[in-house]
């Protein structure tokens, strides 16, 4: 078995039996019209594994706009057509290792040079978000996955790390992996336990239910 081949099943396996957030439960930013242009073909799309390629490449920014359902849903998606060489537009690494490195570019606007940074120690937006840097909004963001799903995009980052991505990504995703997803892959939460409190929640709601109805 390839390489290649290994990490697709992998993140098969892991993503697979995720079930559809429903078509009201995508949409994360309403900020703008964008982010519903990005995701509204995916409306109704609650098999990730038929998606073509070309509409996930077309939609390259849907990423940044899902809410952290449809994030997790459709990120397997993007992470097979990646490795299938699908995407041209379409960056999915940027989505799961912003925030962990810092970078800055000098800009020189007249006689005074700029120092602009982004990355781990830079700020989302003070006037809205006070001290939250980017290093914390990923950590947010990017704690909605299962520990069987972090070992999966743990697979495919070091893929990527070691096979395909020119050695110009190579920072960023030593990065990432130090900073945040190895300890998430040891530490995060299992499916089994998920599973596990929702059923304990859906036991504990309908015996309330029972003992209300029981009670009037």
């Amino acid at each position: 078995m390839s390489d290649k081949k290994r990490v697709i099943d992998v993140i098969n396996s892991a993503f697979g039996g995720n079930e559809y957030p429903g078509d009201d439960y995508l949409l994360g930013s309403q900020e703008g019209t964008e982010p519903m242009d990005e995701i509204k073909e995916f409306v109704g799309m609650d098999d990730w594994t038929t998606i073509d390629p070309n509409l996930l490449d077309m939609q390259s920014s849907a990423l940044n706009f899902f809410s952290e359902a449809g994030f997790r849903f459709f990120l397997p998606a993007y992470l097979i057509a990646d490795l299938n060489e699908k995407l041209q537009k379409a960056d999915p690494i940027f989505t799961l290792v912003h925030g962990f490195g810092d970078m800055s570019v000098e800009h020189q606007v007249g006689s005074r040079v700029f120092e602009r940074k982004t990355g781990k120690n830079a700020f989302v937006n003070p006037r809205r978000y006070g001290g939250m840097t980017f290093y914390d909004y990923a950590r947010y963001r990017l704690s909605i996955f299962t520990r069987e799903e972090t070992q999966a995009i743990v697979t495919y980052l070091e893929y990527k790390r070691k096979y395909d991505n020119d050695g110009w990504k190579d920072e960023e995703i030593d990065a990432a992996l130090n900073l945040f997803w190895y300890e998430r892959a040891e530490l995060a939460p299992t499916a089994e336990s998920i599973a596990t409190y929702l059923r304990e929640e859906s036991e504990y709601l309908s015996a309330i239910s029972s003992n209300i109805d029981g009670s009037s």
